[in-house]
């Protein structure tokens, strides 16, 4: 019972986490739309270290959508999104330079279309990916790898409970 315990308490801190990260975020206008570097995605990575960073990360985006009045399409895929990262990030945490491709790839994919059809923004579905893209390989590439390299040090952490 503690470990599942523990393992929902890490969820809901890493939702709530993921959440104040993208308003913090959101104050430089750098949560949505075309160019979006979430800060909160480079908690992407969470998953190398516990499994309960999947549900944590999907709920974290999926409360902040839902707060911040994003369209149910957004809401919806964008949150799938998210999960489909999560869940193969924590297949790849014994590679941690491999384990921030899902995001990356899954948001670079998924979220051109929501910006195309949801929000009816104009421009090019490619285009779409390549800001979208880019805005992933900085806050998933390299602020989730250098938030990797710090919480290696203390492995141990993540262990206990």
């Amino acid at each position: 019972m503690k470990n599942k315990t523990a393992l929902i308490t890490r969820g809901a801190v890493i939702a709530a986490l993921y959440i104040l990260l993208s308003l913090v975020s959101r104050v430089f206008n750098l949560d949505s739309g075309v160019i979006q570097v979430r800060i909160s995605e480079a908690l992407c990575i969470l998953p190398c270290f516990t499994p309960s960073a999947i549900w944590g990360l999907f709920a974290g985006c999926l409360l902040y959508n839902i707060l911040t009045g994003a369209v149910i399409w957004d809401v919806i895929f964008g949150s799938i999104a998210t999960l489909i990262g999560g869940y193969f990030t924590y297949l790849l945490r014994k590679k941690p330079i491999l384990a921030i491709l899902p995001p990356i790839l899954s948001n670079t994919l998924i979220i051109p279309f929501v910006l195309s059809f949801a929000y009816n923004i104009e421009g090019a579905i490619w285009y779409f990916m390549l800001t979208v893209g880019l805005g992933e390989v900085i806050s998933c590439g390299v602020l989730g790898l250098t938030l990797y390299a710090q919480l290696s040090k203390h492995r141990s952490i993540w262990e206990k409970s």
